[in-house]
């Protein structure tokens, strides 16, 4: 397995036109084709958090897709950082 394969987990803070366009639907779908485990979430500033855990080249993937949103999204920036890996066995939307 090359190193970039491994499994690790990152969470990332979505700014902009995030909520309300169907931003956590198309996180969850992507998410889900790559086998990724975490979720989506709405924070209460307006922001999407997104938690993924599974090989490092999926969740840099996820990340370029996160950049990028559904059709009536506009996303103004992406904060990523380490998290603790989690015990998820799918990923999927929070309320």
């Amino acid at each position: 397995m090359k190193s970039e394969d491994s499994n690790s987990a990152k969470r990332f803070v979505v700014r902009g036109r995030v909520q309300g366009v169907g931003y956590r639907f198309y996180v969850e779908k992507h998410a889900q084709r790559m086998g990724l485990r975490g979720y989506a979430k709405n924070l209460g500033d307006g922001t999407v958090e997104v938690v993924a855990y599974g090989t490092s080249s999926a969740i840099q993937e996820l990340e370029g897709l996160l950049r990028i949103g559904p059709r009536l999204a506009l996303v103004s920036g992406v904060e990523a950082e380490a998290a603790p890996l989690g015990d998820y066995s799918h990923f999927r939307v929070r309320v």
